[in-house]
């Protein structure tokens, strides 16, 4: 896909300009995925995320936490990138130090082209086990909580969740952008 990236926002930059780009919810919105707390339909309407997304809510029903993620995750492999997520790759060629930083756990950038971008609340494409944060692809085919290949603790969405802190790596990462 080429976009055509209106030369006056080109020429606000250097070429060798750092280029910082931060993305939230809003640009993942027009492909359709809701924003987080938008995300409550259906069965799930009589929930409140920052239940199900937090630590207490595993520990307290890890299944029904597991399968909240799981119909999250359903929703967004039925999404595309839309024109937004194209436009910041073709950004990234223009400037050699571009960096994107998302608050978005979707995967579209990726699924964009775009790379190495710092995904500082984590991914729903992937896992991580709870006591040791051993990674893992996301297992979908089984109808209890998946457990870890290494330590055999229950795997969790590698997500950052209320309460918890971002990763070191990418705050360092953040910073030095």
């Amino acid at each position: 896909m080429t976009l055509a990236i209106d030369p006056k926002l080109i020429a606000v930059f250097k070429p060798d300009s750092n280029v910082v780009v931060l993305t939230g919810a809003g640009i993942s919105a027009e492909s359709g995925i809701p924003t987080f707390r938008d995300a409550q339909t259906g069965f799930w309407a009589d929930y409140k995320p920052e239940e199900l997304a937090s630590p207490q809510g595993f520990a307290k029903n890890p299944k029904m936490v597991y399968d909240w993620y799981r119909s999250r995750r359903d929703r967004v492999l039925e999404s595309r990138p839309n024109p937004g997520h194209h436009a910041l790759v073709e950004l990234a060629h223009l400037f050699p130090n571009f960096t994107l930083i998302t608050q978005n756990v979707d995967g579209l950038h990726s699924a964009a082209g775009s790379k190495g971008m710092i995904e500082m609340h984590g991914n729903i494409h992937r896992m991580k086990c709870n006591d040791e944060g051993h990674p893992s692809e996301w297992i979908d085919d089984i109808p209890s909580v998946p457990t870890c290949k290494i330590c055999s603790s229950l795997l969790r969405p590698d997500i950052v969740w209320f309460g918890e802190m971002l990763a070191r790596s990418d705050l360092n990462a953040i910073e030095i952008a």
